[in-house]
């Protein structure tokens, strides 16, 4: 409590607090604001019907659900993102960029990723659209209106682009987590608004069997994203003039969960995928565009093969994601060049080998841990047989994972205010 009200007691920290809370404000705003020609009834239904659409609502703030401008969030931008990390394992040039020039290198990377948003975003949009329309969500557009409307959406993708940037500035949090973070919090209203309407006494054992395993869902979030393996490292002493250095010891921390929330959000990403093709093959023929859609629609149905299927690609991106993120010959680099070792392995090589088994292990209890909590929504939809109880494990799981990272920056700005 203390440090809470510290935080607004100082003034550089308590100004970057409310220009993110300003910055997710504008977001709300704007996805409020629709586009035209929506029929609402029509579009709820279609997303209830449709669970990956309606996930996909609620990581864009419920601005899917509105049709408003903003619509396709920060999708476009991580598919975007998604794209330049697979090619940094075929070009070595962007490799070399991404992961050998430092803080410019990383500045320039990025940049290609916002180029790369922009057609992405448009490709998006006028899949939905073609998807609503085909659905009779919307009324059918003229080409005018269409070239408006996805101009309108690709604009609103790349705002939130720029204003995740903005956010990320403040060094409050990642913007992109924060808008995700916010988007799901915003659902949180109506969700408890319908189980209160929808309250039934004689499930009061299956609600407090619910409440208990949400807490202990949440319990497991934060120890699994908190938990690490210690790798002691000891320095060898160094003499330089009259001075010793070196000596110490010290540990190097491998978390469990090394890729955090990033690869659901690239399972999501994926999975839309198929949907989007589908869409787009318009250009080509409309029935083809119809069969692929219903071949789509019936993968999507299907709860068992949808869950596997999504199991699967969460593990196979987390170990993905940390493969590009965690590079032990490079830790072993490092360490040598500081004239640190792992007690009982050999500097170079043979330390990024080690590294390397114990990362694979680590991993493989964070992958199937993110697996579990991504399926989460479907197995207790067919435990329980209610909609409106679905534990959102994934929604759960970034928005302990956001509030963590948010502690700790503002943590950071106390300790650096008190030294």
């Amino acid at each position: 409590m203390k440090k809470f009200l510290l935080i607004f007691q100082i003034p550089e920290l308590r100004k970057k607090i409310l220009v993110v809370a300003g910055l997710l404000l504008v977001f709300r705003l704007f996805s409020a604001i629709p586009i035209p020609g929506v029929d609402a009834e029509r579009l709820s239904s279609f997303l209830s019907s449709n669970q990956l659409l309606g996930f996909f609502n609620i990581f864009s703030g419920g601005a899917l659900a509105n049709l408003s401008i903003v619509m396709l969030g920060v999708g476009p931008y991580i598919t975007a993102t998604i794209i330049m990390q697979l090619l940094t394992m075929i070009f070595p040039q962007l490799k070399e960029i991404y992961y050998e020039q430092g803080e410019a290198g990383r500045a320039k990377f990025n940049r290609y990723s916002h180029y790369l948003t922009v057609p992405l975003a448009a490709l998006q949009a006028y899949g939905f659209l073609n998807l609503l329309i085909s659905q009779q969500v919307i009324s059918s557009l003229s080409l005018f209106d269409i070239i408006r409307n996805v101009t309108v959406i690709t604009a609103g993708s790349v705002f939130l682009m720029w204003l995740g940037d903005l956010i990320t500035e403040q060094k409050i949090g990642n913007g992109v987590s924060l808008l995700i973070f916010a988007g799901i919090v915003s659902a949180l209203p109506s969700t408890i608004q319908g189980i209160i309407f929808g309250y039934d006494p004689s499930l009061i054992p299956t609600y407090v069997a619910f409440l208990i395993l949400g807490i202990v869902v949440i319990a497991g979030v934060v120890f699994i994203n908190e938990g690490e393996r210690k790798i002691p490292i000891s320095y060898s002493k160094r003499v330089r003039g009259n001075r010793v250095y070196g000596g110490v010891s010290s540990y190097l921390p491998l978390k469990v969960n090394q890729a955090g929330v990033i690869p659901i959000i690239f399972a999501i990403s994926l999975l839309l995928f198929p949907q989007f093709i589908a869409q787009i093959s318009a250009f080509v023929s409309s029935d083809l565009s119809i069969r692929l859609t219903d071949l789509v629609n019936r993968f999507l149905s299907n709860q068992l093969i949808y869950s596997s299927f999504y199991f699967l690609l969460v593990v196979l991106f987390t170990y993905f994601y940390t493969a590009v993120t965690f590079d032990p010959q490079e830790i072993a680099k490092n360490l040598q060049r500081s004239g640190g070792f792992i007690p009982g392995i050999r500097p170079g090589e043979p330390t990024g080998e080690y590294l390397g088994k114990i990362i694979n292990r680590t991993t493989l209890f964070g992958a199937l841990f993110l697996g579990i909590i991504a399926i989460l929504p479907n197995i207790t939809q067919i435990i329980t047989g209610i909609q409106l109880l679905t534990l959102g494990g994934t929604a759960l799981l970034i928005v302990v994972s956001v509030a963590i990272e948010i502690m700790r920056q503002v943590d950071s700005h106390l300790s650096i205010r008190e030294y």
